[in-house]
């Protein structure tokens, strides 16, 4: 029998001797025996996922073994299992993979880990439990791949350089109104009559009151005169343009008392039919509904008044309630209000900001950039208006400028109690991603349509999710950090170049992002250039980088050494 077992392949000999021992270190597999994808692990989304192929070798797997293996990631101080898959031999019964002795067997194991930081410096062991029948049998646990590149997880840092939505204000410097009156006319008559006259004087009077307001201006007015849609054309063209004449004359002359010089701009429509229409939508009058189906169906202005006069039960009411009011010039007085000027507005701020409006409050903030200034300004406004959502969000989102997360999130939680904002939402979902909370922050960014920079916070979320193409869209040409990583991450390596050369501030981490770009674009000259630089801002990326797998190849490198150690 001995002489049989030493006939056997070395592997099958060590498997032989263990299932005939109890507790005998033997039945050692080589790790050639697996091919672990990816060769080097990779965080994705906050997983770091592996797929291991591995193989039992002939008379290897006796027929009464079962064993267990399980895929398990070692750091310094810790560790993380995966989940185990059992396998059995021929004479085995159960529901496992079966293996056969005489031709071994090859089976694939997908497993996934929660990343930690602690991972970046790890390696990824098959660790096997071994029994025949009640007999344990131990085979030592194999290194089947090294980890974990954590570049995916740089979006913490980079979302630092993210831009909060802001809160905008609806401030207008000018604002455009219009003030109107009515100069009525009898049938068929154009004369401007002295009741009517009336109307001219007052219009013109409230026109020079706003002419002689030292913060508002007249642009023109306007005269518009109309015929109601009763009678010939022929005729309501001619009574029109009467009618615009004569009341272009007489509000002319009370302009001219008044010595207002504005531009006017006469015109007229000889039949208002779009003024009867309105009119009759508003009315209460019988037959309605058929009077505005005439409307619809016919063009002509003849056939039109022909078929709602064959509508003889409600044409009286129409000639004693409708018809009138189309007899008219109709005068508009157009204006701006000339809001304060932005030396006054960044003064009463500073003095006196009680004189001032909640959006001009907000539009003084944005004149400047000093943060305390900013801040002050913000913390008014939330004490003469406490019920607008803005100025707490523009709070949080200084705070969140400054780094200081905590109190970002409290303002911005204040001001979803004051509105369910898409602002404060979208911060909200920034500040999850910072914390690591995608389900928080998709729920968040979810409520914030609208926001500006939403693109850019998805863009965060997608680096967060592993979705790293849908993150390259998201950000489209923005020059962000983030931007960069996504583009690194989906190795679409031209565009992250362009990206973080084109950076308008670029910090340590610009830096270190081009340095992983040249890592794995082969440039080594590059890496320690940009290396350099992203330490010597920023000295906590040397410890980073002194474990970085995306500078493996490095870590023998003189020039390299010297940088992190």
């Amino acid at each position: 029998m001995k002489k049989k077992i030493f006939a056997i392949p070395l592997m099958g000999t060590l498997l032989l001797a263990v299932l005939t021992a109890c507790s005998s270190k033997m039945g050692e597999l080589s790790s050639d025996y697996f091919t672990v994808t990816p060769q080097v692990l990779e965080a994705e989304g906050g997983k770091v996922p592996a797929t291991i192929n591995g193989k039992f070798p002939e008379k290897y797997f006796n027929k009464k073994a079962v064993i267990e293996v399980t895929p398990v990631l070692r750091w310094e101080g810790g560790e993380a299992k995966g989940q185990t898959t059992t396998f059995q031999g021929e004479k085995v019964m159960g529901n496992d993979q079966t293996i056969s002795y005489k031709m071994g067997g090859n089976y694939t194991l997908r497993t996934s880990f929660d990343y930690v930081p602690e991972m970046a410096k790890s390696e990824l062991y098959l660790e096997f439990k071994g029994t025949v029948g009640k007999k344990y049998v131990e085979i030592p646990a194999v290194k089947v791949a090294d980890g974990v590149i954590s570049t995916s997880e740089m979006v913490e840092q980079t979302l630092e350089t993210a831009t909060p939505a802001t809160g905008n204000d609806a401030f207008q410097r000018v604002i455009k109104e219009k003030r109107n009156a009515n100069i009525m006319f009898l049938i068929q008559q154009a004369n401007v009559r002295a009741s009517e006259l009336k109307n001219a004087k007052n219009f013109t009077q409230e026109a020079k009151a706003i002419d002689e307001s030292v913060n508002k201006k007249i642009t023109d007015i306007e005269i518009s005169a109309y015929a109601s849609p009763d009678g010939g054309l022929d005729l309501n063209t001619g009574l029109a343009e009467k009618r615009r004449d004569n009341t272009e004359k007489a509000l002319g002359k009370e302009l001219k008392k008044a010595d207002i010089d504005a531009p006017v701009d006469a015109n007229y429509t000889a039949e208002d039919w779009e003024g009867f229409q309105e009119l009759v939508s508003k009315s209460n009058i019988q037959d309605k509904e058929l009077i505005l189906r005439v409307l619809s169906m016919y063009t002509d202005p003849e056939q039109r008044e022909q078929e709602i006069k064959n509508i003889s039960s409600v044409y009286k009411t129409l000639a004693d309630e409708i018809l009138p009011q189309l007899r008219r010039s109709r005068l508009t007085l157009n204006y701006e209000i000339i809001g304060k000027s932005d030396e006054e507005l960044s003064r009463l701020a500073q003095t006196d900001p009680a004189q001032l409006s909640l959006e001009e409050l907000l539009y003084a903030a944005t004149l400047t950039d000093n943060r305390d200034e900013q801040m002050a300004i913000y913390r008014q406004a939330t004490k003469q208006y406490p019920d607008d959502y803005r100025a707490y969000n523009n709070i949080g989102k200084l705070y969140y400028q400054q780094g200081d997360m905590a109190s970002a999130e409290s303002y911005y939680k204040q001001s979803l109690q004051h509105g369910d904002s898409p602002e404060a939402n979208m911060n909200l979902g920034l500040i999850s991603l910072k914390k690591g909370d995608t389900a928080a922050a998709e729920a968040y960014l979810g409520k914030a349509s609208g926001a500006e920079g939403l693109n850019e916070a998805l863009g965060n979320l997608y680096i967060a999710q592993g979705k790293y193409d849908q993150a390259v869209s998201s950000f489209g040409d923005l020059k962000t950090n983030s931007a960069a990583l996504a583009q690194i991450l989906a190795k679409n390596y031209n565009k992250a170049r362009t990206t973080l050369n084109d950076m308008k501030q670029p910090d340590a981490y610009t830096d270190y992002l081009k340095a992983v770009l040249a890592a794995r674009t082969n440039n080594p000259s590059a890496v320690t250039a940009n290396l350099k630089k992203a330490v010597s801002a920023k000295p906590s990326l040397a410890k980073k980088a002194a474990s970085d797998l995306e500078f493996a190849k490095y870590f023998t490198n003189a020039d390299f050494m010297s940088i992190v150690q």
